[in-house]
């Protein structure tokens, strides 16, 4: 018999450290799916398409917090930015950009992690780690988008060494923006990287939020 989206959640739970978030990546899944993991105490849940989190936030309880962890176009700005509790997926300056002016227009402070890109396929999106340090003061200075982090993922490998290289390089651009532009920003404190295939190694190499669908929802159900 398969475990329930619940189950999956408890057996997670049990196994992430303390201080470890986990966001539940329920993009392609239906709201009952979404309805089991919340049944078992999850709040945070991942989606990465603007009109299926437009769809689903408002036949769901109003205390989950939504992340939009897929590529954000800037033409989704204004459907993603009243919705989202947090938007993983700042890969470009002027993303950033169009965030906070749809924030501040709105009154909404939304809270953003920049993207970085250091895996080796050149189709993932994100800031080279020179580009972050690069625009990093512009962004601390914003009030609409408040960044509180950052995030990236790691090569699509079985070659665990270049996995953890990968873990560290997020890593380390994390601690050049936390003692560089961030310095007094004392919310600049989100490592999200790992997932369902690489979580553990993730965790072992600083991440302090997990983005994991697979493991707890199964294979991916088109909304």
């Amino acid at each position: 018999m398969n475990a329930t989206p619940a189950q999956r959640i408890e057996e997670l739970s049990r196994r992430l450290p303390g201080g470890v978030t986990l966001v539940a990546v329920s993009k392609f899944h239906p709201v009952e799916a979404i309805l089991s993991a919340y049944s078992a105490g999850q709040r945070v849940f991942g989606e990465s398409r603007a009109q299926e989190l437009a769809a689903k936030a408002p036949a769901l309880p109003p205390d989950i917090q939504w992340h939009f962890i897929g590529h954000l176009q800037t033409n989704k700005v204004k459907t993603v930015v009243p919705l989202a509790h947090t938007i993983q997926s700042i890969d470009s300056l002027r993303l950033l950009r169009a965030v906070d002016a749809e924030a501040a227009r709105t009154a909404r402070t939304v809270n953003v992690l920049l993207q970085v890109h250091v895996a080796a396929e050149e189709t993932k999106f994100g800031f080279t780690p020179d580009e972050l340090l690069a625009i990093a003061p512009e962004a601390a200075a914003m009030t609409g988008a408040r960044v509180t982090g950052i995030m990236g993922m790691a090569s699509n490998t079985d070659n665990t060494a270049r996995i953890e290289a990968d873990f560290d390089a997020i890593r380390a651009c994390f601690d050049a923006l936390s003692s560089g532009a961030f310095a007094s920003r004392p919310e600049f404190s989100v490592i999200s990287m790992g997932m369902s295939g690489d979580w553990h190694i993730a965790v072992a190499h600083g991440s302090n939020m997990v983005r994991i669908g697979s493991d707890i929802f199964g294979e991916r159900q088109y909304f």
